[in-house]
């Protein structure tokens, strides 16, 4: 079994902004924007024939029987997420390891897919 977890970065600035700047038309869009673009990569998951197990706020979380290709999975989320917003991702053979791996990827530069057995 493989998993992914996937998380938004630099979502809670982008919320955090809006609250300081008062403007309430941005939390709006950043909400809905986050949101659609989460549900996207869950729904292009589910299609790969990924379980989806969590799909909320800026995060998914999913697993597959078998080995993927990360780098096409990796391209095709990058497309859905536009240019506005990036996500990190991380893949393992069970849910810790796949969250270790997105902890690794978002603390070496965010906006990467990291694969737990490649973390030195």
């Amino acid at each position: 079994m493989k998993y992914l977890t996937i998380d938004g970065d630099d979502i809670g600035q982008k919320i955090a902004a809006a609250y300081l700047t008062n403007n309430t038309a941005e939390l709006v869009r950043v909400n809905n924007l986050v949101q659609e673009r989460t549900h996207f990569i869950a729904e292009f998951l589910r299609l790969e024939g990924f379980d989806i197990h969590f799909c909320a706020a800026d995060g998914v979380a999913a697993s597959i029987a078998y080995d993927f290709d990360v780098d096409q999975v990796s391209a095709q989320i990058e497309k859905i997420a536009n240019s506005e917003i990036t996500f990190s991702a991380g893949v393992g053979n069970s849910l810790r390891e796949a969250y270790i791996a997105l902890l690794f990827a978002k603390s070496s530069g965010k906006n990467k897919f990291c694969d737990f057995r490649e973390i030195d």
